[in-house]
Formats: C-alpha cells, structure tokens, sequence
C-alpha cells in the first residue's frame, strides 16, 4: 500500500510538473520565439523551421532517449519520466497559444522560471522532464564526466542554430538567458550540487548497503556509537549525484522509514567515484 501510495504521489507530481513546464512554453517562451533547453529547445527549433506541432515534436524525441533510460535506469524513474513527457505533449495541445506580456526579457525570465520549477519538481519526487534529464542522468551513472558542461554545450549548440536560422540574435540571446534562468531555478529548488554524499544511520543498515551496491556507487560502512543511548550503529556513507537523490531516498524510505539520513553538498571527489565493476 505505502508503494502504491508513493507511486500516486509521483504521478500527481508529475503531473503538476508538465502543466508549469507546458505554461512556460506555451505562454511565454513560444509566442517570443525564443528556446528552452534540451530536447524541448530542438523540438521548438524544428516547429520554428517546419511549422509543425512543437509538443507531438518534443514527445517523438523523447520516445528513443526514454527507450535508452529504461535500459540504464531505474523502471520507475523511466515510468514517471514517461507520465512526465506525455502530460507535457497533452498540456501543450490545451493551453492555448497565449502572450502574457510583449516584452522578451520578462518572457525569458519568467518562462525560465516555470520550466525550471516544473523540472525541479520532476527530479525531486523520482522523475524528470526527458530529454537532456535523461542523458545527463545515464552519464552521471556510466561516467564521471561534467555533465553540466556537457549539457551546456548541446543547449548552446541549439541556440547557436536558431541565431544562425533567423538571423535574430536577440532570440537566441534571450534564449540563453532563459535556459540559464531554468537551471537556476532548478538550482535552487532541487540541489545546487550535481554531486552530494549521504550518511545513513539505521538499525537495517545491511540490507540498505546490499541495495545501494546494485548501483554503480560504492559505500562505506563507518561503526558509530550513538552519546545518548550508547548504542552501536553501522552508518552507511555514499556518494550520488542529484539525478538520483529522490531514488535513494525511496530506497531508504522503504527499507527502514526511521533512518536517519543527512545528505551534505559535494564540491569535487577525488578518486574513484563510480563502483569499480565486478568483471
């Protein structure tokens, strides 16, 4: 029943997800002409060019790169991200094409701001918008590469693209304020951090170690002894990225609810990062 009622709760967050990452779109970022980032900018970019429907475009490039996810992530991560695309690509054919205000900048800003709530809301119940989420979320596991940078340049590639098919570089610089805007908002709402470190103290520690060792992550178990009761504990330390705080949170959740955990930010690791494989 408590899985079932995380699930529903991960839908409905998707759910209002899409319908701020479809307002921003629609209401702001479109009618100017402008991108967002990731696959959502290419989408817009190709509708710009082809005049073709922007969301049916953002749900058929979502489709290979979540096919790709479901074999490198978790299915309820993938599931949630499906929901997440194809309410957007719904909302997206509701919302009417509207203009909330005739100046650029306020439409990037603002457009910014409710694309990056949408998607913080998505990473930080289990899920996310698609695209570049789910690039960034399958390289974080396989490599130890920047993946801010890596993201950074795709959406400058995209935005460079329009800026040379129209000729309208305001567009194309507004439009990286607005892609700047969103991870911002993402920032601040989600993790500023791409990388943090959990400590985990619970009386089910051995179970939650055999979990996490599934992941690509190593862990190490430190023996504590608690100043108020004298008790000895195992407490578990592990090193992820924010791409998968809200599914190690799950975990733990399930495993022992009265966990205590504390999740601290990561400036840079040293060393091995991803789990050193078994072959």
């Amino acid at each position: 029943m408590h899985k079932r009622l995380t699930l529903l709760f991960g839908i409905v967050a998707m759910i209002v997800s899409s319908a701020a990452i479809a307002s921003g779109f629609r209401l702001l970022i479109i009618p100017e002409g402008l991108l967002s980032g990731g696959l959502s900018g290419v989408a817009m970019i190709i509708g710009y060019i082809t005049d073709w429907n922007i969301g049916i475009l953002y749900f058929v490039l979502n489709i290979p790169v979540l096919m790709w996810g479901l074999t490198d992530l978790g299915r309820r991560f993938i599931l949630l991200s499906v929901v997440n695309v194809i309410f957007t690509t719904l909302f997206m054919q509701i919302i009417p094409l509207g203009n909330l205000t005739e100046e650029p900048l306020l439409s990037a800003v603002m457009g910014g701001v409710l694309v990056g709530a949408g998607t913080a809301v998505a990473l930080r119940y289990g899920g996310s918008s698609g695209g570049f989420d789910i690039v960034a979320s399958i390289i974080s596991r396989k490599r130890d590469l920047p993946v801010g940078i890596l993201i950074f340049i795709l959406n400058t590639a995209v935005v460079l693209a329009l800026g040379l098919y129209n000729g309208n570089w305001d567009a194309a610089f507004y439009s990286m304020l607005s892609i700047f805007v969103t991870g911002k908002v993402i920032d601040a709402v989600h993790t500023p951090h791409r990388k943090v470190t959990a400590f985990i103290v619970s009386k089910k520690s051995n179970e939650i170690a055999s979990q996490l060792l599934q992941w690509p992550r190593g862990v190490t178990v430190l023996r504590t002894k608690g100043a108020y009761t004298s008790e000895e504990k195992d407490m578990l330390m592990t090193v992820t990225t924010r791409y998968e705080l809200a599914e190690l949170r799950k975990l733990i959740s399930d495993i022992d609810p009265q966990a205590f955990v504390n999740v601290v930010q990561t400036i840079d690791v040293i060393g091995e990062f991803r789990k050193k494989p078994l072959y």
